[in-house]
């Protein structure tokens, strides 16, 4: 390697012609191919068996790739289903010929072609970078997979964000790129539909786009939550303890439970004077501008940072962020610089920046802190008005034996909607999702009959009979149907 230029870059000028410039993108990955020490003649086979766990993603992508299948039967092309470290859970073509010279390779189920393994490649650079990917012949880093172009697309999990594998289209490197990557967009799409459309009737969560990062001031008194229950204040402390020793503390929990929340408490818990930069993960194809963004306040004083859902960002991006973070606290002369990522668990932070991390704060659920419901409520109601709201006993029950699968950002939410409605916070003011429970996703309709249910049955003093007559429906229906969505109401 000369002035910082991978050696298969030098080569790419002999295979794809001298005037061929490769993307920026495409060298990085030769570079970090070469860092590993992957070898430019062959691919060195990496066998780590099938995947003994059947799981929601791999179900919904095998029905899909067998579908395409079908289509695709007398085309030269093998389709594959890849879990999220690059192992080859499953391969379709009708080639034969394809399939046993795949089989020379090593593409195939039970091998690994993460990108660490076999150098660049379609599926190993789409799960690096997260944003659906085109290697095409000579691009490929092992010289023996330039006979081949691959295209693949990354599948997130439409609930939690998580980075669940790939579906990678290959074929001879003499087929049309920009058709391939087509049909591997359409299959990922398909297979995030289908498993949205298994997920008992939650919602998607949000894109990733808007609030790049948001920079909040110092603050005499910090309007977090110091009357939560034993797992906050456990975890908060652990975070308190790891930023004030000088280690990257990292906060691991499902999405929306306040990780990020507690991150900010224990920065200012360590010198009030703090300012905390709190950067999301962007979107792939704006991490580049992401990252020109916020870095320049990386290094101010008296400045904490909280990089959330590092779990969701592409190797290079975990990189650069390590390499800026590794600089701004070298330039400080100590370990100046308080940071502290959000994950939902510590094997899905980047390797990258897993390095770094020198304290582990583990965050339960909201389902699994009820005391935190109430001090929660009352803090956001009164946030929402500008003074203290009254909740109800009835109120306060439900939402306290709420399950929250959106955590704590769901209770915001709710809260913020319920005040908007009224003064006093009553059963009435909540909505349907609080007071109900359903294990299977409900259709329109059925939406809007358990809606109609639990509006009636929020009245004061309404008995079965009355619920009945205004609903159209018999006593014993209105029973009925209580109990097939879930429905309670507690009274007063």
């Amino acid at each position: 390697m000369d002035d910082g230029v991978p050696q298969r870059a030098r080569l790419h000028a002999d295979l794809a012609g001298a005037a061929a410039r490769p993307a920026p993108r495409l060298v990085a990955s030769w570079q970090r191919s070469e860092s590993y020490g992957v070898p430019l003649e062959d691919v060195p086979p990496v066998f780590t068996g099938a995947s003994d766990a059947e799981s929601l993603f791999t179900e919904c992508g095998r029905r899909v790739l067998a579908d395409l299948a079908h289509t695709l039967a007398d085309q030269p092309v093998s389709l594959m289903l890849t879990d999220a470290a690059g192992l080859v859970l499953d391969r379709v073509s009708g080639d034969h010929g394809l399939l046993r010279a795949l089989d020379k390779v090593h593409l195939a189920p039970g091998f690994t072609y993460a990108e660490q393994d076999v150098g660049t490649n379609g599926l190993g650079l789409a799960l690096a970078d997260r944003v659906p990917t085109v290697v095409r012949a000579e691009e490929h880093y092992a010289l023996t997979l330039c006979t081949y172009t691959c295209a693949a697309v990354p599948v997130l999990d439409p609930l939690s964000g998580r980075l669940e594998g790939s579906v990678n289209l290959t074929t001879w490197a003499s087929s049309p790129a920009d058709l391939l990557l087509a049909l591997a967009r359409s299959a990922a799409s398909t297979t995030s539909a289908m498993m949205l459309a298994r997920g008992a009737g939650q919602r998607p969560r949000p894109t990733p786009r808007g609030e790049v990062f948001r920079v909040e001031a110092p603050r005499v008194v910090d309007p977090g939550a110091p009357d939560l229950g034993e797992a906050w204040s456990r975890a908060l402390t652990t975070a308190t303890d790891a930023l004030r020793g000088g280690d990257v503390v990292a906060v691991v929990g499902e999405q929306g439970t306040g990780r990020g929340t507690l991150v900010a408490q224990a920065a200012r818990a360590v010198s009030p004077r703090t300012r905390v930069l709190a950067a999301s993960a962007p979107d792939p194809a704006d991490a580049q501008q992401w990252l020109d963004l916020w870095t320049p306040e990386l290094g101010k004083p008296d400045t904490a940072v909280v990089v959330r859902d590092v779990d969701r960002l592409p190797t290079w991006v975990a990189e650069r962020l390590r390499d800026l973070v590794v600089r701004a606290r070298v330039a400080g002369g100590a370990p100046s610089v308080p940071v502290g990522l959000t994950a939902a668990r510590l094997e899905d932070v980047p390797a990258p920046l897993a390095g770094l991390v020198g304290s582990v704060a583990p965050l339960p659920p909201l389902r699994e802190r009820p005391d935190d419901v109430l001090p929660l409520v009352r803090r956001v109601a009164a946030s929402a008005r500008g003074r203290p709201v009254e909740v109800t006993g009835a109120a306060e029950r439900a939402l306290r034996e709420h399950a929250w699968p959106g955590n704590v950002t769901e209770l915001v939410t709710v809260v913020r909607a319920a005040v908007g409605r009224a003064d006093v916070v009553d059963v009435a003011a909540l909505p349907a999702e609080v007071l109900s429970g359903s294990g299977h996703r409900l259709t329109r309709i059925e939406a809007f009959e358990r809606d109609e249910i639990v509006r009636v049955l929020s009245r004061p003093g309404v008995t079965m009979r009355e619920a009945g007559e205004e609903l159209g429906m018999s006593r014993a229906t209105v029973y009925r149907k209580v109990a097939q969505y879930g429905i309670h109401v507690p009274r007063a």
